[in-house]
C-alpha cells in the first residue's frame, strides 16, 4: 500500500527531525528541530502521529498528546545522551541548593523530565534560562549545551551534568581550526567549547539552516542529516565537510520502509506511564510557554 493511502487509513501525519534520512524528510508532512516538532504535535488534528526521530521525541509527543497514537519507525532508535543522568543526581542537587531550577534538555527520558522544572531545546535554552527567577540552574543532561548557556548568561550559576552527544562531542577541533577564516563555520551548541569558540555562528539546527542561506560556502558542524534540507533550500550552497562525517547511527536506523510498516501494522506504539506523563507534562508545557 502506498504511503498516502496508509496515512489516510490511519488518519496519520508524519513528523521528521532534520537528522533522519533525506528520503523520510521528503515524505514527511512536517520537518523540524525538537522544539518545532513538539510544538507542532500539539496543533495536529490527526489521530495518529508518526514521529520519525529517536525515542525521546516520541515520548515527548505522547506526553503532550496522550489521546493520540504515537508510532516510532524504529523503537530501538535511541539517544545515548538521554540516559547520561539519573534521578539521584537531581535529588542530590535539590538537597544542596535552595534556589535551584532543574532545566532539562528535551533530549532526555520521560522520567527525567518528570523530575524537572522546565524543558528546553537548543533553540530556546538561553532564552528560557534567562527568564527563570532562580540563580542556580542544574542543566542536564548535556554539559556542552550547558557550558554554552553559562557563557551566554554569566549572571546565572550553571551547574553541569556530565552528559554529551557522542556525535557532536567528537567533532575534530583541529580540523575546524584549520578552516577558520577560510569558510563560514556554523556550529550546533552540543559541540565542545573549543569548537564553538571557532564558530562564526552558533545555533540550533533550524537556526543553522536559516543562517546558511547568507553565505556561498560554509562548514556545517552538526549531524549531516541537516544537509538534505540545506540542499533543498540552497542548491548552490558549497558545504565543506569534515573528514569524519558527523552521523547519528540511531537516527539512521530509520527508513521509509519502516515508516510504511508501522503505519500498516500500527506497531511500535509509544506508551508513557500515566503518573510520569502527568509530571513530565508540566516542564514541557512551560517550555512551550516560555520558549516563544
Amino acid at each position: 500500500m502506498e504511503l498516502e493511502e496508509l496515512k489516510k487509513k490511519r488518519d496519520a501525519v508524519i513528523l521528521a527531525h532534520y537528522y533522519v534520512d533525506g528520503e523520510i524528510q521528503e515524505a514527511a508532512d512536517y520537518i523540524g528541530d525538537s522544539f518545532f516538532l513538539a510544538q507542532k504535535a500539539t496543533e495536529l488534528k490527526e489521530k495518529t502521529i508518526v514521529m520519525a526521530g529517536v525515542y525521546f521525541m516520541g515520548e515527548s509527543v505522547k506526553i503532550l498528546n496522550p489521546d493520540k497514537t504515537v508510532l516510532m519507525p524504529d523503537i530501538e532508535a535511541d539517544c545515548p545522551m538521554a540516559h547520561m543522568v539519573k534521578v539521584e543526581d537531581i535529588e542530590k542537587m535539590r538537597a544542596k541548593y535552595d534556589d535551584l531550577a532543574v532545566v532539562t534538555y528535551i533530549n532526555s527520558t520521560a522520567e527525567i523530565k518528570a523530575y524537572s522544572d522546565v524543558c528546553v531545546t537548543s533553540s530556546n535554552a538561553v532564552k528560557i534560562v534567562n527568564k527563570l527567577k532562580e540563580k542556580n540552574i542544574f542543566f542536564l543532561p548535556d554539559r556542552n549545551l550547558g557550558s554554552y548557556i553559562a557563557k551566554s548568561l554569566p549572571d546565572k550559576n550553571i551547574l553541569l551534568n556530565d552528559g554529551y552527544c557522542p556525535v557532536h562531542d567528537e567533532i575534530p577541533v583541529d580540523e575546524v581550526r584549520a578552516l577558520k577564516g577560510k569558510v563560514k563555520i556554523l556550529a550546533h551548541p552540543e559541540c565542545r567549547e573549543e569548537v564553538l569558540d571557532l564558530a562564526d555562528f552558533i545555533g540550533s539546527t533550524k537556526a543553522i539552516i536559516e543562517e546558511a542561506g547568507k553565505y556561498d560556502r560554509t562548514l556545517i558542524v552538526t549531524e549531516e542529516g541537516i544537509f538534505s534540507e540545506l540542499k533543498r533550500r540552497y542548491p548552490d550552497l558549497d558545504i565543506v565537510k569534515l573528514s569524519k562525517h558527523p552521523i547519528c547511527q540511531d537516527m539512521k536506523k530509520l527508513t521509509l520502509d519502516k515508516v510504511k510498516e508501522v503505519l500498516e501494522k500500527n506497531t511500535n506504539q509509544v506508551h508513557v506511564d500515566p503518573e510520569i506523563r502527568e509530571r513530565a507534562l508540566i516542564p514541557l508545557k512551560r517550555m512551550l510557554e516560555l520558549g516563544v
